[in-house]
C-alpha cells in the first residue's frame, strides 16, 4: 500500500459554505492547492490503496476491496491498533478519509476523533454519511451524520460544536432541482447527536436566512391561489417551486416543533390531493415527531 504523509491537522469551525444565511462565515477554508484526497471510488473503480498513521499507534487503511467474492461495496476503510487488529471498518461504493475533520474533538472529551465519509447509495447521491469514531478511552463509533443535503460544522461562542443538516422534506414529485429541504441542527451531548433545532428557529424564521426569504418570495397570496387551482402543483414546472417552498416551510415548522404552523401550511395545499400529502407527511415524520403525526392524521373536529 502507498503511505501518505498527513500534514498537521487543522481544526475547522466548518468545512462547507452554504447560501443559507443561518451558517457562519468560515474563518478558514480548504485551500485550492490541497493535495489529492485519500479516497476510493466505485466509478471508475479506484486501484490505489492508502495507509495513514494517526496517533497513539493507530493507523488507517483505505482502498478497493481485494476479494474473489463479488460484492456491491467495493471500497473499504479500516482503523488498526498498534497490534494490527481492526478496531473499526466501513465499506461502501465510495469511501473517503476526511483529513480536515479528523483531529477535531466531536464529543468534547479532550481527544481527537477520526472521520470517514461512506456512500452506501451506489452513486445515487442519497446515502452519504459522515462516520465519527473516537479512539479514547477505547475505539468506538460515536455516531453517523447523514448527508441528505449540505452538512455544515460550526462552533458556538463557547466553542461547542454545532452541526447543521439540510434534510429533505416529505412529499411531492419534484424534479431534483426543486426538491424541498429544511434545516435540522444538532449538538453533541454524552457522545450522541442531540436535536437542538428549536434553539435556532428564531434565526431560521428571519430575514437572516435565505430560505426564509425564498419562502416569503414564493408563498405570496397570488402564488398560493395559483397552486390552489392545480391538483398536483408539484408536477407542472411553472408551479413546482411554489409547492416546494410550501412543503419546505411546513417541514421547517415541524423541525422547530411549531406544529400548528406546519398544519396551517399543509392546509394551503390543494384540496384534491391534500389528504394524500398530509398522510405522506405523517408517515415520514412519525418516527421522530410522533405527536405531530398523530395530530396530522386525526379527523377534523365536528361542527
Amino acid at each position: 500500500m502507498r503511505a501518505v504523509r498527513l500534514w498537521p491537522l487543522t481544526i475547522l469551525a466548518a468545512i462547507f459554505v452554504s447560501s443559507t444565511a443561518t451558517s457562519a462565515q468560515l474563518a478558514q477554508t480548504i485551500p485550492s492547492h490541497a493535495k489529492p484526497e485519500i479516497a476510493c471510488r466505485a466509478y471508475p473503480l479506484s486501484t490505489e490503496s492508502f495507509k495513514q498513521k494517526l496517533w497513539d499507534g493507530y493507523e488507517i487503511s483505505l482502498g478497493p476491496v481485494h476479494s474473489d467474492e463479488p460484492t456491491e461495496f467495493v471500497c473499504t476503510a479500516a482503523i488498526y491498533n498498534r497490534e494490527g487488529k481492526v478496531v473499526y471498518r466501513t465499506s461502501g461504493f465510495n469511501v473517503t478519509f476526511d483529513e480536515h475533520l479528523t483531529g477535531q474533538d466531536f464529543d468534547d472529551d479532550g481527544h481527537p476523533d477520526v472521520v470517514f465519509m461512506t456512500d452506501a447509495g451506489g452513486g445515487n447521491h442519497c446515502c452519504w454519511e459522515y462516520n465519527v469514531i473516537s479512539l479514547y478511552p477505547k475505539p468506538r463509533k460515536l455516531f453517523d451524520i447523514p448527508q441528505d443535503g449540505l452538512v455544515q460544522f460550526e462552533k458556538d461562542p463557547q466553542g461547542k460544536l454545532i452541526i447543521w443538516i439540510r434534510t429533505q422534506a416529505p412529499g411531492g414529485a419534484f424534479s431534483m432541482a426543486s426538491r424541498p429541504y429544511a434545516e435540522r441542527v444538532y449538538r453533541v451531548r454524552d457522545s450522541k447527536l442531540v436535536d437542538a433545532t428549536p434553539e435556532f428557529c428564531a434565526k431560521i424564521f428571519s430575514n437572516q436566512n435565505s430560505d426564509f426569504r425564498h419562502w416569503e418570495g414564493n408563498l405570496t397570496p397570488g402564488n398560493l391561489d395559483l397552486i390552489g387551482s392545480v391538483p398536483r402543483p408539484d408536477e407542472p414546472a411553472e408551479t413546482e417551486e411554489i409547492a416546494s417552498a410550501l412543503l419546505a416551510r411546513a417541514a421547517q415548522h415541524v423541525f422547530c416543533h411549531q406544529y400548528d404552523a406546519a398544519i396551517a401550511d399543509l392546509d394551503l395545499w390543494p384540496a384534491a390531493t391534500r389528504a394524500e400529502v398530509k398522510s405522506n407527511f405523517a408517515t415520514q415524520m412519525k418516527e421522530d415527531y410522533p405527536d405531530f403525526a398523530a395530530r396530522l392524521t386525526q379527523p377534523p373536529p365536528t361542527q
